[in-house]
């Protein structure tokens, strides 16, 4: 019975970090045809085969399996997923009504998702809602918590954002059920086809390069770089683009940074589109074997300095266990690193209402869980 919990235990790491480096089979083995061909063909970040970096990176992949399984039965750190159930306060429908339209609302639903409350709309940011973040149903990361709310329960959304095409940022079963109460979704170039094939309308679909901006309402989305890659399946990697979004309305500037590694874009975002109010940055599931693609939480750190970020909040943690270390080692890194800056954070519980015009004191809740 040991050596059967043993290699269980070894194949569940080794698909959360196959899904985290992006060596992953999704259902399809040949990618959708891509709807923006000739802007994909033009884009300055297309090389003729594939989307690529503004700087040259390590290759991720089917080569790193090796050390992939390496690490998942020497390195893994304990405990990699919380003893205790983490909190989550849930979202009602009531506290969705009474919102003020002249305020600015968030709350983490988990990982990198997020519920925006701004310029009057609620809008979604990479909406996972799957009980994995995986190509599978039965096997690879599942989360430690259920979302604050469930999709019935969600009121009409504005509109939905996506960072990129990883499993753990676009999950197939929450689109299909999202679709209907969404009024659009906003995405990097080339991931639009595989939104069509899930059953959205096509009007609905709005595929982006980097720089480029629409005007929703009072509300301006901007895509804007970023260090990572993309594929689902074997035959798709970096066939789609990937992005952070600049988020900016009459009141507030916010700046989404999906998956990144360190990289000196961000002093250039902060240039051009900053200084920003708050920033959702990623941290966690970082690993050696990826630093071009994930950042360690000292240089999360330092690129919300280099963004002229305003407040940290950090992101792509306390949901999925895709890396080595445990659940909860990003969150208290990236304080560290924060506190010596004397930056500001908010690591809000799951569910919770945070009003950006009156953002709270840092609330140290996951300690209670160690």
């Amino acid at each position: 019975m040991r050596k059967l919990k043993i290699v269980a235990y070894t194949l569940l790491g080794i698909t959360s970090l196959l899904v985290a480096s992006g060596v992953g089979v999704d259902y399809y083995i040949k990618s959708a045809d891509p709807m923006n061909k000739d802007r994909i063909k033009s884009s300055a970040q297309f090389d003729g085969e594939s989307f690529v970096n503004p700087s040259e990176q390590s290759a991720a992949g089917i080569s790193t399996i090796p050390s992939i399984i390496k690490q998942s039965i020497f390195d893994k750190q304990q405990p990699s997923k919380p003893e205790k159930a983490i909190p989550v306060i849930q979202i009602t429908k009531d506290l969705l009504d009474n919102l003020s339209k002249d305020e600015t609302y968030f709350f983490k639903l988990g990982h990198s998702s997020i519920l925006l409350w701004i310029d009057g709309n609620f809008w979604l940011i990479d909406p996972v809602f799957g009980e994995r973040a995986s190509p599978f149903s039965f096997v690879g990361p599942k989360r430690y918590h259920q979302p604050p709310i469930d999709i019935a329960s969600l009121p009409n959304i504005k509109g939905i954002i996506f960072t990129h095409n990883h499993y753990d940022h676009l999950d197939i079963e929450s689109i299909k059920q999202l679709h209907p109460k969404t009024e659009a979704f906003y995405m990097p170039l080339g991931i639009g086809a595989d939104l069509l094939k899930w059953g959205v309308a096509k009007e609905k679909i709005n595929e982006f390069d980097w720089h480029e901006s629409i005007k929703v309402g009072n509300l301006s989305l901007t895509a804007t770089p970023a260090q990572h890659f993309s594929g689902r399946g074997l035959s798709d990697r970096n066939k789609s683009l990937w992005s952070s979004w600049v988020v900016k309305s009459d009141k507030h500037n916010l700046f989404f940074n999906g998956d990144s590694g360190y990289f000196d874009g961000f002093k250039k975002i902060g240039e051009k589109y900053g200084p920003f109010d708050i920033s959702f940055m990623e941290n966690g599931a970082y690993n050696i074997l990826w630093p071009d693609v994930h950042m360690m939480p000292k240089e999360t750190v330092q690129a919300l300095e280099d963004l002229d970020g305003g407040i940290l909040v950090p992101i792509h943690n306390s949901t999925f266990d895709l890396s080595i270390h445990t659940w909860y080692e990003p969150i208290e890194q990236v304080l560290k690193h924060a506190e010596q800056k004397n930056i500001k954070v908010i690591i809000p519980k799951m569910g919770e209402a945070i009003n950006i015009d009156s953002p709270p004191k840092l609330d140290n809740w996951w300690k209670e869980l160690i």
